[in-house]
């Protein structure tokens, strides 16, 4: 696809955060991994499990209000193994976010049972962008400790932060990989937003995306657009779904700007309903 071609997936500020998750992973306790619900395996930076190797691991489902419930549940039983604990998380309405405090206290208290000095339990949180990474830090913390935002690319640099009782957690910024073998995985992270819009072609990444929901949730699609069918092609849904809203331009042409943006925003905000994509 046009819109995923010579792109720099790999800019500077990915490769120090590279450098600094490797220097500092010996300084923690746990690593804690914050994918998106709606396409794990996506979602997932083979670098950074290559990073991590052996140390102890929690994944993180984020964004599961957007996810299919059913799906996001065998996800969960399929990432967990004996060195990594699976929650599935909500971080902007706090759900599942008092199961994480629980699952830290439990590791701190386990780690410190029997020594005179207790130490603090250091964690660190990684992912890839705008995958939630900020606004779990905020729900654990109680306050905007990390800022948070809808775009990639907000968290810069190193910050510890203190959660609470003996508890620290370092923060980093999120990281891409340089190159994705499939090009499936570079679409699904365009659909939900961890590569940034301004580098994308907007009508075909909306095409895409189209293509893809009528094809698995025809009746999501055709309810949330008033479609009296699906069509056979993506283009044709696409128009049909301009001519319901009534995007329509001068000399009654079809807005296919205006048709992308919507469906891929509806599609972000889980207004067409809860969808997976893997």
């Amino acid at each position: 696809m046009s819109t995923l071609e010579n792109i720099n997936w790999y800019p500077g500020h990915m490769k120090k955060t590279r450098e600094l998750i490797q220097e500092n992973l010996k300084l923690v306790d746990v690593v804690c991994e914050i994918i998106d619900a709606r396409i794990p395996i996506s979602s997932r930076n083979p670098i950074i499990n290559d990073i991590v190797g052996n140390k102890s691991k929690i994944i993180i489902l984020n964004k599961s209000d957007l996810a299919d419930k059913e799906k996001t549940k065998v996800w969960a039983e399929k990432l967990r193994n004996n060195n990594t604990i699976v929650l599935i998380l909500n971080a902007n309405s706090g759900e599942g976010v008092n199961s994480l405090k629980k699952l830290l206290e439990k590791i701190r208290d386990e780690k410190n049972e029997g020594k005179p000095i207790k130490k603090s339990l250091r964690l660190m949180i990684v992912g890839i962008p705008n995958v939630g990474k900020s606004s779990l830090i905020n729900r654990l913390v109680g306050s905007r400790a990390a800022k948070a935002g809808n775009k990639p690319g907000v968290t810069k640099g190193k910050q510890w932060i203190k959660l609470g009782e003996d508890i620290m957690l370092l923060d980093t910024p999120g990281i891409l990989w340089p190159k994705f073998e499939d090009p499936n995985v570079g679409l699904n992270l365009a659909f939900c937003g961890s590569i940034k819009d301004e580098i994308m072609d907007l009508s075909d990444l909306g095409l895409e995306l189209i293509g893809h929901l009528c094809k698995e949730y025809p009746s999501l699609m055709q309810a949330r657009y008033k479609l009296d069918s699906i069509e056979e092609t993506p283009l044709e849904n696409m128009e049909a779904i301009a001519l319901k809203r009534g995007f329509i331009l001068p000399g009654k042409r079809i807005d296919y700007e205006r048709t992308a943006r919507t469906v891929i925003d509806e599609f972000r905000a889980g207004t067409i309903g809860s969808i997976s994509l893997e």
